[in-house]
């Protein structure tokens, strides 16, 4: 889920808006409503937020939920839940949000 491109074309919600909202927290589709105005609707909607709340690190394609289970197994640093899943050992753009994972605990 490299780069960044438009999500929501109804709200003119991008990529990076998303990642930025998963970031400080946001995991629901409506505090992602609230939190960056997606509209849910738009074709780009219907596609993508789905597939983009569930994945971590697109480089290693590793989703929310093995993040979450790493960390719930005791992985308490970027580092370690990087060696357990692999998310952040390529480029690092999922440091953030698996940082934030840890902090939250979800």
């Amino acid at each position: 889920m490299a780069g960044n491109r438009i999500i929501c074309t109804t709200s003119n919600v991008d990529y990076i808006t998303i990642r930025k909202a998963m970031c400080n927290g946001v995991r629901m589709m409506d505090e992602l409503v609230e939190e960056t105005g997606v509209c849910t609707t738009c074709e780009g909607c219907k596609s993508e937020l789905d597939k983009i709340l569930e994945s971590v690190c697109g480089c290693k394609n590793v989703s929310l939920k093995a993040v979450i289970d790493a960390v719930k197994n005791g992985a308490d640093t970027v580092e370690k839940v990087g060696e357990v899943t692999g998310a952040g050992t390529d480029c690092g753009r999922c440091k953030a949000l698996v940082s934030n994972i840890i902090e939250l605990g979800r």
